[in-house]
């Protein structure tokens, strides 16, 4: 459904982008120009018109994605929608202007500005009113309980069943759709719950409920003694996904983050908002790292083969090594390295890397010092299971140990893992349990402060850790 509706959004955008830039060029063609509009061959018959007909839907589909126009467009709301599409209007039509149109040959500047406003009025209504429909479709659907969204409730007491009871007498139905209630307090007893709807589960299922049954929205409704579990509770359903977290008002001042009340209608459920940076800022942090990568790469070429060369001529093995990590959302992908162990090293089992370690090659150390063992991880960024900037990914085997003693650990899958990260440039590479367990403080910190920003700090420092040879 939601694949559908965002096929809906992208194809009516590029319509409106396609009318908007056919009625510009009419426009200029009869106002602006003085010789006017003769014959429609002036149109059909101008190159320019049929290029920005391919090449300007393209960049506002570009701008919208960035803007995050195409993200959980099943909740979207039609005031915040007008709005967001005024700015990319406004963004959008600034850019067409300065980059296409202020060398056109006019007699008067006014000109300029009438096509200014001429190109931000009809591009605004050609884009929202077709958006204002298919929300408005949208919203009528969720209201009449045509469409639902497959919910989790967190709580099964008396608190979770008036919540339940909340949602369902509402003035308008939110779209709410129950695949059953998890339980936090593991007791038999005092489940209010229970005559609405099923029990799925406890807390250690969470995850594994999460994706078994697509679960687009949880609701954490907890009574006042299993307050303690809140903590875990927000930290299992952080790392599960771009999941909609909305908790009962009560609880609000236990939680640390954004929280915010999105209708006045509606249940006075709050939503945590859990998303680290602004949409627009996760799109330019990939579109950087699919560039960035992809200069690396080929600027690095000949690194690549002079570094395999050596590889296979000093040690007996394969070039490359890849090693099954688990990285954004709990997700298990390979990790892609220059092998700088000798072959069948971890026989006897997973084990961490020492200083001194004999399992490692003599090229081997030399690359780990630069940190040329990693630059394969390039393709992995390029593929979407890595960034450039973000916490180092680890075995589940290391992990599981971690979490034991340090469960914010988790929260850590809120995000793609990275070449390098703040507690790589901080701290280093990790050689025990104890020293992964401090360097995750740094990563933490990483994720309070993450903006673009601290990525481009992050990375120069990286660039002078290699220069410097300070890699381990």
């Amino acid at each position: 459904m939601e694949k559908r509706q965002r096929r809906k959004y992208i194809i009516f955008d590029t319509l409106s982008a396609m009318l908007a830039w056919t009625a510009l060029f009419f426009y200029r063609k009869l106002v602006a120009e003085e010789a006017g509009l003769e014959s429609l061959h002036q149109v059909w018959g101008d190159l320019n018109y049929w290029l920005g007909l391919v090449l300007v839907p393209m960049g506002w589909l570009a701008l919208y994605t960035i803007q995050g126009s195409y993200r959980q467009v099943l909740h979207r709301a039609r005031l915040k929608e007008m709005l967001e599409t005024a700015l990319a209007s406004l963004i959008g039509v600034v850019v067409i202007f300065f980059v296409l149109l202020i060398d056109d040959d006019v007699s008067t500047y006014s000109y300029h500005y009438s096509s200014f406003l001429f190109l931000l009025v009809v591009h605004f209504l050609l884009t929202y009113i077709p958006r204002l429909l298919i929300t408005s479709q949208t919203v009528r659907a969720v209201h009449t309980r045509q469409l639902g969204f497959p919910t989790l409730m967190i709580g099964g007491g008396p608190r979770a069943l008036q919540t339940y009871v909340d949602l369902e007498n509402q003035e308008t139905y939110s779209g709410e759709a129950f695949v059953g209630w998890v339980d936090v307090s593991n007791q038999t007893k005092r489940h209010s719950l229970e005559k609405v709807m099923p029990c799925v589960g406890g807390l250690s299922d969470l995850r594994r409920l999460v994706d078994e049954h697509h679960v687009q929205e949880a609701i954490i409704a907890t009574e006042l003694d299993e307050q303690d579990q809140l903590d875990n509770i927000l930290l299992i359903l952080n790392s599960c996904g771009d999941l909609i977290i909305k908790i009962t008002p009560e609880a609000r001042d236990l939680v640390v983050g954004t929280i915010k009340q999105e209708s006045i209608f509606h249940s006075p459920l709050i939503i945590i908002n859990n998303r680290l940076m602004a949409e627009w800022q996760y799109s330019v942090k990939r579109i950087f790292d699919v560039v960035f990568s992809l200069v690396a790469m080929v600027l690095l070429a000949p690194v690549y083969l002079i570094t395999a060369i050596i590889i296979k001529s000093t040690s007996p093995g394969p070039v490359f090594y890849a090693q099954e990590r688990i990285g954004y959302h709990g997700r298990p992908f390979k990790m892609h390295k220059f092998r700088s162990m000798y072959v069948d090293a971890e026989q006897a089992g997973p084990a961490l890397s020492k200083d001194d370690d004999p399992r490692i090659t003599p090229f081997g150390r030399f690359m780990r010092k630069v940190r040329l063992d990693e630059i394969p991880q390039f393709y992995n960024v390029l593929k979407g299971t890595m960034s450039i900037v973000g916490p180092r990914p680890e075995r589940q085997f290391y992990i599981d140990q971690i979490v034991k003693r340090a469960p914010e650990y988790m929260l850590l899958q809120r995000v793609k893992p990275g070449i390098t990260s703040w507690g790589q440039v901080r701290y280093g590479y990790a050689s025990t349990i104890d020293e992964m367990v401090e360097r995750l403080r740094y990563d933490l910190l990483y994720l309070d402060n993450m903006t673009l920003t601290t990525d481009l700090k992050i990375l120069l420092y990286t660039v002078i850790i290699i220069l410097q040879g300070r890699g381990k």
